[in-house]
């Protein structure tokens, strides 16, 4: 009887890690949604304290569609990490901030935080650059 629970605790352990490793590493779709059903994208510069809030069709659509186009891997735990580049939320029409994904940081090009962990670009690319010059545009008006 002992050895018929050991062999089923074994079991359940090895599924579980197992299960937890496909989880772990299965790529994620950074977002999927449609352009038109974003009101505004809000931005954070955290190197320069400057708030951005996008609500042009023209630059919604093209961030939301480089967005779409972007997978992730989760890389490593990232509590206790502080500072970022971008810090990036999404409002829909109707004024709700995306399920799921949001209030999520875009550092270097390549990596994404959304605590509790980092996320690494395995496919596509975020036009860091594109939301880069928004922000420097942004800090030359003001």
């Amino acid at each position: 009887m002992k050895t018929k629970l050991r062999l089923i605790m074994l079991s359940i352990i090895g599924i579980a890690i197992i299960y937890g490793v496909i989880w772990y590493t299965s790529p994620l779709d950074l977002i999927q949604l449609n352009p038109e059903d974003v009101e505004k994208i809000s931005i954070f510069d955290g190197n320069t304290g400057t708030s951005l809030h996008l609500t042009k069709d023209e630059d919604i659509a093209y961030i939301i569609n480089n967005l779409n186009a972007v997978k992730l891997k989760r890389s490593k735990i990232s509590l206790g990490y502080l500072g970022y580049s971008f810090k990036t939320t999404i409002y829909l029409n109707n004024g709700e901030k995306v399920a799921g994904w949001n209030d999520f940081i875009i550092n270097p090009k390549d990596t994404i935080r959304k605590d509790p962990f980092f996320y690494r670009v395995v496919e596509g690319s975020i036009d860091y650059q594109y939301i880069n010059s928004l922000i420097e545009e942004q800090n030359s008006k003001g």
